[in-house]
């Protein structure tokens, strides 16, 4: 494909369990939404920043989210509730994005370097729909996906509610021809570290490692964060046991379902 409209997908919804606003905090001085913005922004396959398309949902209690998002210069689309992939999908539509990043909003560390990398493997091979990345810490990884992705997820996914897992749809259902990243560098594998957020102790992580790394205007890259982490251990101790309950609650959430080109509803397995 020639020249493709390349965009981000950032699906953000404000009413978390277990620390409600939680990408409305602040750290090192800005919301730490913007922390993610700013990574997303470096992408060199982002064009210009409205690209970065904040996908939340129609209810009252995500509207502070929206001065937030626009104050950085990024988009807000809003849709379904529950259903991501019908907000992802409705999202691309209205964009006319022939393919995307698709980074977690609970992520603020999302690494720039592979959401290149992950582009850079679709444009490539037009054989490939998506791309992962395996081998990197929770909270790092970006997903990247096709138009034609996201067209065959749609016609055979039966789940609506899929907040949980919802990725799983694009490499474990065999929809889609999808291709893992390897880890760049051997060092930017880093066992036991968690660098996602949603508990308080998950947020003290981040302050640590914002008020040690950061400076005012610029993005520090993923060997930064973990070199700080092997160099300061305690403070991968404090959410470190989290793991544990984290995929125990994403087992209990996760229910998806889609239909199998013979015609059969298949649950997918975590």
């Amino acid at each position: 494909m020639k020249n493709p409209k390349i965009g981000a997908l950032i699906p953000i919804r404000l009413g978390s369990e277990r620390l409600p606003g939680k990408q409305l905090k602040t750290v090192a001085g800005k919301p730490i939404v913007h922390h993610l913005l700013d990574r997303v922004a470096a992408c060199r396959h982002i064009r210009e920043t409205q690209d970065i398309v904040v996908c939340t949902t129609e209810d009252s209690s995500d509207d502070p989210l929206v001065p937030v998002v626009e104050e950085f210069g990024a988009t807000i689309f809003r849709g379904s509730r529950d259903d991501i992939i019908l907000r992802f999908n409705d999202a691309m539509t209205e964009h006319a994005f022939d393919m995307v990043v698709q980074a977690n909003g609970d992520n603020p560390l999302t690494d720039t370097e592979y959401m290149d990398a992950g582009i850079d493997a679709l444009l490539a091979d037009p054989g490939i729909d998506v791309t992962t990345c395996a081998g990197l810490p929770l909270g790092i990884s970006s997903t990247c996906f096709t138009r034609s992705a996201m067209d065959s997820v749609m016609a055979a996914y039966r789940t609506e509610r899929n907040d949980t897992g919802f990725v799983l749809f694009f490499t474990r259902t065999g929809l889609c021809k999808h291709v893992e990243i390897p880890p760049l560098r051997p060092e930017d594998v880093m066992d036991n570290v968690r660098l996602t957020l949603d508990y308080p102790e998950d947020l003290e992580v981040f302050e640590r490692i914002f008020d040690s790394l950061y400076h005012d205007g610029t993005v520090f890259d993923l060997t930064s964060v973990l070199t700080f982490l092997r160099n300061e251990p305690a403070v991968a101790e404090i959410n470190g046991k989290l793991g544990a309950e984290y995929d125990a609650r994403t087992r209990e959430l996760l229910d998806l379902a889609y239909r199998a080109p013979d015609g059969s509803v298949v649950r997918i397995e975590y």
